[in-house]
């Protein structure tokens, strides 16, 4: 007996023609041109009266979309409210028209949109994909648009103050600070790193966006600048602030130093100003380190 395998092979069934250049394609670039120069009435023009826009991300099931009137409105609002607006395409990217068997014509672009928001100061900076349905004469009868909501909702939120936690300028984990620098200037090395999170994070100024050191490097870091300079005095500047953030419940000491160093080369003497964001855990330990500082001062001749 053999044993026959019939493999079984989905058969494809063209359902309509993508172009690269198109009528459509010109009428999508035009309205658009015309809503970045905050033209309502020449975008009006581009649009069937039963025109309606919808979100694509909008999970609303009784979303009715927004008409015709209403998006003219949109047009005006954007043109009164925001300052250097862009819509380039994506670099890349392109758009297509599609001409569909049964649904007729649509455009689909990738964009991506700049601007600011006068009032809030919020910027547009975000890629922008959008689908448009356009009739038999060439005017667009539906809009589908995706984009980050997340900017959108943030420009709403700035309308109004909004309270985000509570600043102390007494706080424990403000003397946890003040205790570590202390235990630097008198060089008792292992009180001051008792205060960390043993996978405490550090970053500075002058490290590549992004990266940081862990606690084994900075320790080693500062071993050779023990080396090179006296620490004569570490001494707080103004007063430090401890801030409860509501939002993602950060927990951040930020303080303000003068470092008073002699090198021991020269003998030369030396202020290093710093600026230090300090991250707590719920433990009270330091699990990150932000350091503001500019090691340049130390060339000082």
């Amino acid at each position: 007996m053999v044993l026959v395998v019939v493999f079984g092979y989905s058969q494809k069934k063209k359902n309509g023609t993508i172009y690269l250049e198109h009528p459509a394609i010109g009428v999508v670039n035009e309205i658009m041109a015309a809503f970045v120069a905050g033209d309502s009435d020449k975008v009006g023009t581009y649009l069937t009266d039963d025109f309606m826009a919808y979100n694509g991300f909008s999970t609303n099931k009784d979303d009715k979309g927004t008409t015709k009137e209403e998006f003219l409105k949109r047009v005006d609002f954007w043109k009164n409210n925001m300052s250097y607006l862009s819509m380039e395409p994506t670099a890349g990217s392109y758009p297509d028209a599609l001409e569909y068997k049964e649904s007729g014509v649509w455009v689909q672009t990738w964009d991506h949109i700049k601007g600011m928001h006068n009032k809030s100061g919020v910027k547009l900076d975000m890629p922008y994909h959008r689908l448009y349905k356009l009739d038999e004469n060439n005017k667009i009868k539906n809009m589908i648009d995706y984009y980050d909501n997340d900017v959108i909702w943030e420009v709403r939120r700035s309308f109004s103050d909004r309270q985000n936690g509570t600043i102390y300028n007494h706080h424990d984990n403000i003397n946890t600070v003040r205790k570590m620098m202390h235990a630097f200037e008198f060089n008792d090395m292992d009180t001051a790193y008792s205060f960390f999170a043993d996978d405490a994070k550090f970053y500075s100024l002058e490290l590549p966006d992004g990266e940081s050191l862990n606690l084994d490097e900075i320790k080693e870091r500062n071993r050779q600048l023990m080396e090179a300079y006296d620490f004569d005095s570490i001494d707080e500047t103004g007063y430090p602030d401890y801030l409860e953030y509501d939002m993602q419940d950060a927990k951040v000491v930020q303080s303000w130093w003068k470092f008073r160093l002699t090198r021991k080369s020269d003998g030369k003497k030396i202020i290093l100003p710093a600026l230090y964001l300090h991250d707590f855990d719920e433990e009270g330990k330091i699990i990150r380190s932000i350091a503001y500082v500019s090691t340049k001062v130390l060339d000082a001749k």
